[in-house]
């Protein structure tokens, strides 16, 4: 399989990818190799996890350079995703042995109690637009859990992956405990066919919906994270309406719009509109463009080169009815996967770029008059991942958001993850949790005792 650099089109690497008979032997080393590794005591499995954290943290200069190599994730955003994803092993650090003990219920004639037992060998198919993040979400909790993880790196970020599982030996995971499915999806598709004891995937809801239809029939765990159409409204009493414009455009346009949680469609009160949107487009002007690995570049190329076309469809789209380019909306000529940042006005919920996701460099700004005709557009999608309302008065905020049918609300803030609370979605945006006491758990099953002296 050969990695191409987005932001050059030149061939980087070229890996080997697996097979049936390859998956098939390593699906049979993991399954042996768990049992002896769900024997050992959580704070054992726990202390390869930080020293996998500290490994991490010693590389991140060669790490930062893999992950902008095979993404064109900006140099800077590569740095700050590791140092970032640390906070899970942290969280881990301070909850794991909390939340995996076992649970006396009642004592008394006959004793009950819980007790929290891993899974087996559970399958994750991960994401490249964070893999750091959305990686340690999966296979750090399930292997401090006792689980044995067959990890699939994105095709997109395949190199990061392989160092993952470096590191993670080098920490003292033993090489049946953890390995690698490497490959496109066709590879994906035989670790379905595979007999593992749960699913964990992070991408698109077309793809979630395809790998739900496929493993029911197993009767196995499965949790999905999956793509979002994520509001933000901006209320007409911000007490900074430049802050507010910067802060919005960071949470648009950071990693180049590619996450599941940037902020897709933004809502701005008439009062402010004008001077809102002026600010919003000042900001994004003033984005450097380029070279990922050049200091001070914000907007790389996208990760894939067919996400241009889809970009470019939303822009013509709402174009053809009736909406303004206020800056941006053409391809950068030239190498690289790279389109300009887009600002478009006088948008409405019939055009393509404020329903379907973009997940780029692109964003719709629509005047409202009102809380409720704003709240009444957040609604209207398919999605549920996160919200946002930028506003003064936290109660006039939290009746919007209380309303909106997301698994994460944010309040003067946006694109935010912390390892404290659960990340899910609802609706197309995904099944479970993880993160927070219910990322842990998500990796175990209750046996419940009742012991009778």
């Amino acid at each position: 399989m050969k990695i191409i650099n987005p932001a050059t089109e030149e061939i980087i690497a070229d890996i080997p990818v697996d097979d049936k008979a390859s998956i098939d032997e390593k699906f049979k080393k993991l399954k042996i190799g768990q049992k002896k590794w769900a024997a050992l005591p959580v704070n054992q499995r726990l202390a390869c996890i930080v020293r996998f954290g500290e490994l991490v943290q010693e590389n991140i200069d060669e790490l930062a350079k893999i992950l902008t190599s095979e993404t064109g994730k900006p140099l800077q955003q590569s740095i700050n995703e590791i140092r970032g994803a640390q906070n899970r092993i942290e969280h881990l650090k301070s909850n794991a042995e909390k939340w995996l003990k076992e649970e006396l219920i009642f004592e008394g004639p006959t004793t009950e109690k819980i007790v929290y037992e891993p899974l087996g060998v559970i399958g994750n198919i991960s994401a490249w637009n964070f893999p750091y993040n959305v990686g340690y979400n999966i296979f750090l909790y399930a292997l401090v859990s006792g689980n044995a993880v067959l990890y699939k790196p994105s095709e997109f970020a395949s190199l990061t992956g392989l160092k993952f599982r470096e590191l993670l030996y080098k920490a003292g995971i033993p090489d049946d405990v953890f390995d690698c499915a490497i490959g496109e999806g066709t590879v994906g598709n035989i670790l379905l066919e595979t007999d593992l004891d749960g699913y964990y995937f992070t991408g698109s809801y077309k793809t979630g919906k395809y790998i739900a239809e496929k493993v029911a029939p197993k009767l196995v765990p499965l949790q999905l994270e999956l793509g979002g159409k994520d509001p933000l409204y901006i209320v007409d009493d911000v007490p900074d309406i430049k802050q507010a414009a910067i802060n919005a455009a960071e949470g648009a346009f950071y990693n180049n719009g590619q996450s599941c949680c940037a902020v897709e469609r933004i809502y701005v009160h008439e009062h402010i509109y004008d001077t809102f949107t002026a600010e919003f487009v000042k900001e994004v002007e003033g984005y450097k463009i380029g070279d990922p690995i050049a200091e001070g570049t914000f907007i790389g190329p996208v990760t894939r080169a067919p996400q241009i076309e889809i970009l470019l469809n939303q822009i013509t789209d709402a174009k053809n009815k009736g909406a303004k380019v206020l800056t941006g909306g053409k391809k950068i000529e030239g190498k690289g996967y790279f389109i300009k940042p887009t600002i478009l006005s006088e948008v409405n919920h019939n055009m393509l770029v404020m329903k379907e996701e973009s997940f780029g460099p692109i964003i719709g700004i629509q005047k409202v008059k009102s809380d409720e005709e704003a709240l009444a557009l957040m609604q209207d999608t398919e999605y549920g991942l996160t919200s946002a309302v930028f506003s003064s008065d936290q109660s006039r905020a939290e009746k919007v958001l209380s309303q909106l049918n997301t698994g994460t609300v944010y309040w003067n803030c946006c694109d935010r993850v912390s390892p404290n609370v659960p990340w899910s979605g609802r609706k197309n945006s995904g099944l479970g949790s993880t993160l927070s006491y219910q990322g842990i758990r998500a990796f175990v099953q209750p046996k419940a005792y009742h012991l009778r002296s």
